[in-house]
């Protein structure tokens, strides 16, 4: 079945494209979105219009992706975390704890799932990739230090007790 994208659809290709698809995935996911249409003659005039205004809005989102790169390289999250004595962590930081801080340093509104794949489970400090979008993966350094308040009790605390 041949469709042509109406929208940019990550998976795919950009709007505009003619495209040769299974059916049930035309039919069940891209037609009902409205993210293309059968690829008909007359659908096929409208193409290079959606193919103009694709490439503006494409044009606008690179240049916000590169300036948010841009902010997010050389940036320095640190968390504080327990860890045993071989500095491994009992619990993790989570790509969830780290976009939540990344958002709240730079001000922005980044999705957790374009935030590396794994958890991190090491002191130390981490490398993590954000995958903006295929051009933009820029890097964010993750520190992870170890809450010694946490793991050893103040002698005054056991005084006063």
């Amino acid at each position: 079945m041949k469709v042509l994208l109406r929208e940019d659809v990550e998976s795919l290709g950009y709007a505009g494209e003619v495209h040769k698809v299974a059916p049930g995935y035309g039919r069940n996911y891209l037609l009902p979105r409205g993210l293309a249409v059968m690829a008909t003659p007359s659908m096929m005039k409208q193409a290079t219009a959606w193919r103009k205004k694709a490439d503006a809005r494409r044009e606008q989102i690179r240049a916000e992706f590169e300036a948010l790169s841009a902010r997010i390289n050389g940036t320095t999250l640190t968390f504080q975390a327990r860890a045993g004595e071989t500095g491994r962590l009992y619990g993790s930081i989570t790509t969830q704890q780290i976009t939540d801080k990344l958002n709240e340093v730079l001000g922005t509104d980044i999705d957790r799932r374009k935030v590396g794949e794994h958890t991190l489970r090491d002191l130390g400090e981490h490398k993590v990739v954000v995958r903006l979008s295929g051009d933009f993966q820029p890097e964010v350094t993750v520190m992870i230090e170890s809450d010694e308040a946490s793991a050893v009790p103040e002698p005054a605390e056991e005084a006063a007790a």
